[in-house]
């Protein structure tokens, strides 16, 4: 070893070993790999150091066309490349012939190979030489020069790095990436063509994610960041003077040279934001590339990346909107970046992309908006922006459809926005796509979004238009499809002329209410059927024909069936109700207790509450089924339970039936009137209780006379309401019941009967343990 160290070595030996040779896998080239042996010899020719590395060698054979002579090609090949010994001639000619027979699906895939996002690439300057592997540090001592041997040094090496299977050999000399980024850094605002070409190299190796650690070493994306920021304020400016120039020119307009001026300076112009929009997609390209990592892309959101991508937006460039839409895309997954896009009015800028003619941005900015519309005051934005009926007319376009179903399904969300649908081509158009399905299953988007459009009656009405009600209807019945059905439900809860083309259908309805049909389908057609609140339609006739009383008695029993489907029976019944002759004939079939039954199984779903007490309201208005219902259950005490609900529905309810209730039956009449009068007693020293113990603290200051609870002078006597001593006169009832006491102030129990119109939303449980009434003494 100390041999070694002290020798002094004088030359360098190389030799080349182990040749072999392959085809391209998409190019029409040769592969020849090959290993360089290097030896450091001493003064005295004996090895001092020695050295293996693996390198290949790509030879490019553009001239190779269907009718070359392979064999002369071959031998041509052979004499030029030292690294292929002649008697590899026949091997070299076989791979000729393999590459001039095979096929190349893409004749432009050496200039895309590089760009796996789709976009345009950037082709550099044209160049009369062909830039070589070996030749790089030749390329590197241009960048040295001035500016325009620079951009041919840089030009040179990115026709290198657009190969990627040079990517591994140009990392290996970080001086050459080391020099590209520092004449990046100093010189970008003297060249964009420079600045371009350079960024352009790099951005080969951010095209591959094992690269992204070199990029991010020589500082490229917050280089591109600050050029970016740059060029958008250029812009500004030269958006500013081409305005000034403008507007003298037309102010003078017969200065002609005014007009010279502005016409050679709008020229100018044009060149340089060419030039400028081909920097900023590359640019903008790189940086896509780099935020595969949060932590980077966080970085250029600190940087205000979203409010420079959407500036971006107002260009004409297509190229570079599709990168800058595909960006926005990207960020806008995270709350953040959303929120910055709604500040700088992104959806406002994007809605005069849709539509356009190029597809990949039509595309693109469509799945931006979709990722936008989750959020609901972007959804209100998109409305303002007139996307509705925009995004409407691409329903025809069928690979943009998914995405415009999808965008109009979350905007159809909001109730304020679902009549904006009528005003435009989408319900045609989408009952023409109903109807070219067939028998095929309908795609989830296209039924989701007519199912939101038919909640509205505007929307309703174009639905059913000539035999749309019809096809929808042997649908649903013939293929049993729920989502339809679901849909046909929505219509059916809208006045007027659309309830009443349901008349034809009442019977296919009935038909489907059975124990053999799938349980979802029968809870939508039991809901359908509880919407036709129809004057003409003969319930009693449909009860009996279909024989749906034992269906409906034998769904209350609890347990029997789930609970959507039994919720919706009890909604039926209390629809049926409404008619004179069924309500009679569901009291005889014993019903009423059933619902009573269910009453105490159900008292803590406020659903179910509130629709068994409407099915009880509906049945006292009829004489025969009050006087099953007053008389024979005890309905009434749970009416007389629940008045004072938590839910303001139920208590309407309640006091509503109570109020029929205590005019048709005397003896409930009373117990009603004492309930109600304890109830709004008790509140009433409530009341009084809680404001003496805060006077305990600190009382109250009413002026010499002191409070007014403790002038014994102030209360009633005992002829009147309340005696001397604070008790309540029973005889106060009987005089409210005579009619003697007005029916003013908070004891009024019994105010104008009101019939509701719609069903009841929902209510609140009963509860059993408390007993139905109290005694009229005050506690």
């Amino acid at each position: 070893m100390d041999s070694l160290q002290a020798a002094d070595p004088t030359y360098l030996k190389r030799r080349v070993k182990g040749c072999s040779l392959d085809v391209h896998p998409t190019e029409r080239a040769l592969v020849v790999q090959y290993e360089v042996e290097a030896t450091v010899l001493g003064e005295l020719g004996h090895p001092v150091v020695g050295e293996r590395k693996e390198c290949q060698k790509i030879i490019r054979v553009k001239s190779l066309k269907a009718r070359t002579d392979v064999s002369s090609l071959a031998r041509k090949v052979v004499e030029e490349c030292r690294l292929i010994h002649p008697s590899k001639l026949l091997e070299v000619e076989q791979l000729l012939f393999y590459l001039q027979n095979r096929k190349h699906t893409n004749d432009n895939q050496e200039k895309r190979r590089v760009s796996p996002r789709d976009f345009t690439a950037y082709a550099g300057l044209e160049l009369d030489e062909e830039a070589s592997i070996t030749s790089v540090d030749e390329y590197v001592e241009l960048l040295y020069e001035d500016v325009q041997e620079k951009i041919r040094g840089a030009t040179l090496i990115f026709q290198l790095a657009r190969n990627p299977d040079n990517l591994e050999e140009l990392i290996q000399n970080e001086t050459a990436l080391g020099a590209l980024a520092r004449v990046l850094r100093e010189d970008w605002k003297q060249s964009v063509d420079l600045a371009t070409t350079i960024i352009c190299v790099f951005f080969c190796f951010s095209s591959f994610s094992q690269f992204h650690g070199l990029v991010t070493h020589f500082k490229i994306g917050a280089l591109c960041m600050n050029i970016i920021e740059h060029e958008l304020k250029r812009y500004d400016l030269w958006q500013e003077e081409l305005q000034k120039k403008k507007k003298a020119y037309e102010e003078f307009s017969e200065n002609q040279n005014l007009k010279k001026e502005h016409e050679k300076s709008f020229r100018k112009y044009q060149s340089l934001l060419t030039k400028q929009e081909q920097l900023l997609r590359v640019a903008l390209c790189l940086l896509l590339n780099l935020a595969e990592d949060t932590r980077t892309e966080l970085k250029m959101r600190n940087k205000n990346i979203v409010h420079m991508l959407v500036k971006i937006l107002d260009r004409e460039d297509q190229e570079l909107l599709l990168v800058a839409v595909s960006f926005l895309k990207k960020l806008s997954i995270f709350l953040e970046n959303k929120n910055d896009m709604a500040e700088a009015c992104a959806v406002e800028k994007l809605s005069r992309l849709v539509p356009c003619d190029h597809e990949d941005l039509l595309s693109a900015s469509l799945r931006l908006l979709l990722n936008l519309s989750f959020d609901t005051s972007l959804r209100c934005q998109m409305v303002q922006a007139e996307l509705v009926p925009k995004v409407s007319s691409l329903l025809a376009d069928e690979a943009q459809r998914q995405l415009a179903m999808c965008i109009l399904y979350h905007i159809s969300m909001d109730d304020n926005f679902k009549s904006m649908f009528a005003d435009t081509d989408c319900i045609p158009q989408l009952m023409r796509l109903l109807c070219e399905r067939g028998e095929e299953k309908l795609d989830v988007e296209l039924i989701s979004l007519c199912i939101n459009l038919a909640a509205n009656r505007s929307n309703a009405k174009l639905l059913c238009e000539g035999n749309g009600l019809k096809m929808l209807m042997k649908r649903a019945v013939k293929m049993k499809d729920v989502l339809v059905m679901k849909m046909i439900r929505n219509l059916s809860q809208h006045g007027g002329a659309t309830k009443s083309l349901f008349l034809d259908h009442v019977g296919d309805l009935a038909a489907q209410i059975s124990e053999d049909e799938p349980e979802e389908f029968v809870i939508e057609c039991l809901g359908t059927l509880a919407n036709l609140t129809i004057p003409d339609l003969d319930w009693a006739l449909v009860l009996t024909e279909y024989q749906l009383v034992p269906y409906l008695k034998d769904r209350l029993k609890p347990g029997s069936a789930e609970e959507d489907l039994v919720l919706e029976v009890v909604i039926l019944i209390g629809t049926v109700s409404m008619d004179d002759s069924c309500a009679a004939m569901l009291a005889k079939s014993g019903i009423i207790p059933a619902l009573i039954e269910l009453l105490n199984v159900q008292q803590e779903d406020d659903e179910f509450v509130c629709q068994i007490i409407y099915v009880f309201y509906q049945m006292v208005f009829h004489k025969d089924t009050r006087d099953v219902l007053v008389r024979d259950t005890q309905a009434p005490a749970y009416l007389i339970d629940l008045m004072h609900d938590n839910n303001a529905e139920i208590r309407k309810v309640c006091d509503n039936t109570l109020d029929i209730i205590a005019e048709y039956d005397e003896e409930w009449g009373k117990k009603i009137q004492k309930e109600k009068f304890r109830w709004y007693n008790g509140q009433w020293l409530e009341m009084v209780e809680n404001r003496l113990m805060e006077e305990a603290g600190e009382p109250f200051l009413l002026g010499e006379d002191g409070d007014v609870l403790d002038r014994t002078d102030l209360f009633y006597s005992a002829d009147g309401i309340m005696s001397a001593d604070g008790d309540i006169s029973p005889e106060f009832f009987t005089d409210f019941q005579s009619g003697e006491l007005g029916r003013s102030g908070y004891l009024s129990s019994v105010s104008e009967h009101f019939v509701p119109t719609d069903r009841p939303v929902s209510a609140y449980g009963f509860r059993p343990d408390e007993p139905f009434f109290f005694s009229s003494a005050a506690r």
